[in-house]
């Protein structure tokens, strides 16, 4: 893990800021609201400082939440949605695994072998490994960027069997709407790599159903937040 989390120079204690932050990143909330939760808890913090908090705090937190430990023996789920910004069409592309773990996301304003390359080239250099199976749907970009970065690895374009990267898009497309859209690429870029690493933390993997195995997870969950962020309450 990275070096601790730095408050020096704020008056705010930094279980406040990381509850704020974390209610930003881990809920579908405006920054008005965040503001609004606070206020109920006797916090006086406008929704411009609670912003300030998410771009400074929302970063360091994401480099020092644990990785999933990497498994040659994974299946990568890809897909790409389209995200509108400023009037232009852009594509997020995203890789998850089999427990709906993001592996990877970025943000490119093409629809392509070249971009579909891009992403496939990133993902064995952050994971270490290739996958055992990667799975994709009908589009002929990931089929032609496969041959070229991962020519061993089995592949299967299926629409129906990529329900697992098509449902990661979801949460995302629920803060979309709550921000009323993203304002510039680059924001959406930041946004959404601080989203997914919180996401990835709190979300159980799939195999983990029964109601106690989710309350036991949350609390392991919560006890590693606490340690990233340098709170104690």
């Amino acid at each position: 893990m990275s070096k601790s989390v730095s408050y020096k120079r704020h008056r705010f204690p930094p279980e406040i800021i990381a509850h704020a932050v974390w209610l930003y990143f881990r809920f579908p909330l405006s920054l008005r609201l965040v503001e609004e939760m606070l206020l109920e808890r006797g916090i006086l913090v406008s929704y411009e400082t609670v912003r300030r908090w998410a771009l400074k705090f929302g970063p360091a937190y994401a480099r020092r939440l644990r990785r999933k430990p990497p498994s040659c023996r994974d299946i990568w789920y890809l897909d790409e949605v389209a995200v509108t910004i400023s009037g232009q069409k852009h594509w997020l592309w995203r890789a998850v695994d089999q427990d709906g773990y993001v592996l990877d996301e970025i943000l490119q304003s093409r629809r392509d072998t070249k971009a579909a390359k891009r992403l496939l080239t990133r993902l064995p250099k952050k994971q270490g490994c290739s996958p055992r199976r990667m799975i994709t749907d009908k589009l002929g970009s990931y089929t032609a960027a496969r041959r070229q970065v991962m020519p061993g690895v089995e592949h299967r374009s299926h629409k129906g069997l990529n329900n697992r990267a098509e449902n990661s898009h979801l949460p995302l497309r629920r803060r979309e709407r709550v921000m009323q859209g993203f304002r510039s690429p680059g924001g959406l870029q930041r946004f959404t790599t601080i989203f997914s690493a919180v996401r990835n933390l709190f979300v159980p993997p799939r195999s983990r159903r029964s109601a106690l195995a989710t309350h036991l997870h949350r609390l392991t969950t919560m006890a590693e937040w606490k340690a990233v962020v340098g709170a104690t309450a």
